[in-house]
């Protein structure tokens, strides 16, 4: 057996390897993100950001749309009310079908479909303007879902995200349920890294014409800080997970230590919640 043989071998071996684990990353992200009704928390919690995100980017009639991690469709449907030509994926099957459902109410033309933001089934330079509204930040890695993000979008278009920040509200009730879990894999970015400034230049920068990022404040209203924390447990996916996985004592104390946090950001002023979450959008124009 030659040596270039060998290496061959050993090279296909390593290429087997990745595709597997490839697969499997994919299919515990998929499964995490089917627990719970993220539908309900996409409509009752952050229905508002989409239409936002798509007003940044200045999205005009007959403009080649895509929403990548669409969930629902919040930014799809936003894009669509304009007379955009748009397209919207995500890894999930039954979001991509409650979009769909959404979009034929509607009477709106959006072609829903299932596909990972780390292998989007597009040409290079396809679309106008690329969005994802709290979607593609969650993508298991950030800088393959960043490269085909850029890769579909065309010279001179726009790539439109919202994304939490890592001094949110939701990245610390993220902290919380965390420092609880199995430790994450060596070099893992957490979502929220997607909101921090330098973290957004090391994934577009070298391939941004210009980059305009917004700090921004969505505010969560609920009956009260306990009815919020229940309902994120019972309908959002990765917190879902994160409670089923915990003896019933653990999962008491980390529920009441949330409320307690929630407790301490509202600014109703009586028994209700509001509390403020902070996200960045950003806006950036693909170099020509």
């Amino acid at each position: 057996m030659t040596t270039e043989t060998t290496s061959t071998g050993e090279a296909g071996r390593a290429m087997g390897a990745a595709t597997e684990a490839g697969r499997a990353l994919k299919a515990k992200h998929r499964a995490m993100w089917a627990f719970g009704d993220y539908p309900a928390v996409a409509t009752d919690l952050v229905s508002e950001l989409g239409p936002v995100l798509v007003g940044a980017c200045e999205i005009r009639t007959g403009g080649r749309v895509l929403d990548v991690a669409a969930g629902t469709g919040n930014a799809a449907i936003a894009a669509a009310r304009r007379r955009a030509k748009v397209t919207g994926t995500d890894l999930i099957p039954y979001m991509v079908d409650a979009a769909k459902a959404r979009a034929k109410a509607e009477g709106l033309d959006v072609d829903f479909r299932v596909a990972n933001a780390m292998d989007l089934p597009f040409a290079d330079n396809e679309f106008d303007v690329v969005l994802s509204a709290i979607g593609v930040m969650f993508a298991p890695n950030q800088e393959k879902s960043a490269a085909e993000l850029l890769r579909v979008c065309r010279p001179g278009g726009k790539i439109g995200l919202t994304c939490w920040t890592p001094t949110s509200s939701v990245a610390q009730m993220s902290a919380a349920i965390g420092k609880h879990m199995p430790p994450p894999p060596p070099g893992f970015m957490p979502p929220v890294a997607w909101g921090a400034e330098q973290r957004l230049r090391q994934l577009f920068g070298r391939q941004a014409a210009s980059m305009h990022i917004n700090l921004r404040t969505h505010l969560f209203k609920h009956p009260t800080p306990a009815s919020y924390v229940e309902y994120v447990k019972e309908n959002y996916g990765p917190t879902t997970l994160a409670f089923k996985m915990m003896d019933k004592a653990l999962a008491r104390q980390v529920s009441d230590e949330i409320v307690a946090q929630i407790s301490a950001a509202n600014i109703s002023g009586d028994a209700t919640l509001l509390v403020p979450g902070e996200y960045a959008e950003v806006v950036i124009t693909k170099a020509a």
